[in-house]
């Protein structure tokens, strides 16, 4: 990793470090963060190369190892998370799974919340025991389940919260200090909360990741994500294992990703506004069995979402009375809300998990998890409220 740094600007609100945090100059003088788009670099003799590769020089070596513009964006997501160190990867689940598989080694065990992505699941369930890995699922909700899930050789314990797609909000204090009790780090996936409304460090979390595909590029053009945690593990677990696997995000991307970061503030509120309005309205809506918001006080766990973020979540999930059927008929008369598995866009997306993100599962795994034939997520975008609700309105009269 590249040791160049920039002036830190921690001292200044979130929204600022969002738009000038990290950002390194080239000659030229720049305005916006410049793109490297270079897999190598030269040097000026034989031992500055030396020097280079024994981290006796500060300096780049490789893109799959570190770039100007993976850095910039990596240190700007280091003083947006208050974290002390960070790696960028090509996608969302790269981050994942390469913060769960590399401090891991045969012969350890994982303790997960059953409740996540299905691809979280398939590395937890079915990667992760490939190599010897064991792993326990637990119901995130309940501390006497992760309590009795802890073995001598638990290394790790992963959840996301809030979950995908039900939006459970899991305690993630309390379930650090299980974890930390028992000598295990905790790894959050903190998507659908976001850096705006919820920071796992700062609850005793020990690595935070994201897919930054999502609410962090937020505009649907291109893949990312990001690993954080202590200069500790960032150097001892996950650099030189990124170095060797090559899992790297492209500086393109980074790029694309940078400046995502400067609107990232903008949209998440304006977004999370929306899911609010567009939430109260399903609440009272006929159709409507079942509704989750983290921002109602109706919520299972509001008192959770009052200690641990500052305000709701970009994303719903409602049930529709009718199952797949009724919840198809409203999906496919949807005008401005658009069909998608991705979330966190500029555009309102929705998606039937049963059938999309979670058809992995068996149909009682997803019974148990409360992902019923009828439930919809529904990630707001930035278009006016009341014609998000006049859109929903005119669905739901056709379920």
């Amino acid at each position: 990793m590249s040791k160049t740094t920039v002036p830190a600007l921690t001292q200044y609100r979130p929204e600022t470090r969002l738009v000038h945090s990290g950002t390194l100059r080239s000659e030229f003088g720049e305005t916006s963060e410049a793109l490297f788009l270079t897999q190598g670099f030269v040097y000026g003799s034989a031992e500055e190369c030396e020097a280079r590769f024994k981290g006796e020089d500060p300096g780049f070596i490789y893109s799959r190892f570190s770039n100007p513009t993976t850095a910039m964006f990596e240190r700007r997501m280091i003083e947006l998370e208050g974290a002390e160190a960070c790696r960028s990867a090509a996608t969302g689940m790269a981050a994942v799974t390469t913060a769960i598989l590399a401090p891991l080694r045969a012969g350890d065990h994982v303790v997960a919340s059953k409740a996540m992505f299905g691809s979280c699941r398939f590395v937890i369930e079915d990667l992760l025991p490939r190599y010897g890995i064991e792993s326990t699922l637990v119901d995130g909700l309940d501390l006497d389940q992760w309590q009795r899930a802890m073995r001598p050789n638990t290394k790790t314990c992963f959840l996301e919260s809030p979950t995908n797609p039900t939006l459970d909000v899991l305690d993630i204090g309390a379930i650090a200090e299980v974890a930390h009790a028992h000598g295990a780090r905790l790894i959050v996936d903190n998507v659908f909360a976001t850096p705006i409304w919820q920071s796992p460090l700062a609850l005793g979390a020990d690595v935070v990741v994201y897919s930054a595909t999502k609410h962090i590029d937020g505009q649907g053009r291109s893949l990312g994500g990001v690993i954080l945690s202590s200069e500790a593990f960032i150097n001892e677990h996950i650099h030189n294992f990124m170095r060797q696997t090559g899992p790297s995000l492209s500086p393109f991307n980074a790029w694309v990703l940078l400046k995502g970061l400067e609107t990232l503030a903008v949209r998440v509120r304006a977004q999370t506004e929306n899911a609010a309005k567009v939430a109260d309205f399903l609440a009272s809506h006929k159709k409507i069995s079942r509704l989750i918001y983290p921002g109602r006080e109706d919520h299972p766990q509001a008192a959770t979402v009052r200690k641990q973020m500052r305000a709701g979540s970009t994303l719903i999930g409602f049930e529709v009375e009718g199952g797949k059927p009724a919840a198809f008929r409203t999906l496919n008369a949807l005008k401005l809300a658009k069909i998608s598995n991705n979330l966190g866009d500029a555009k309102t997306l929705v998606t039937h998990p049963a059938t999309t993100t979670h058809q992995r599962l068996t149909p009682e795994a997803r019974a148990e998890l409360g992902i019923s034939e009828g439930f919809i997520r529904y990630s707001a975008g930035l278009e006016h409220p009341d014609d998000l609700i006049a859109d929903l309105d005119a669905a739901l009269a056709k379920a």
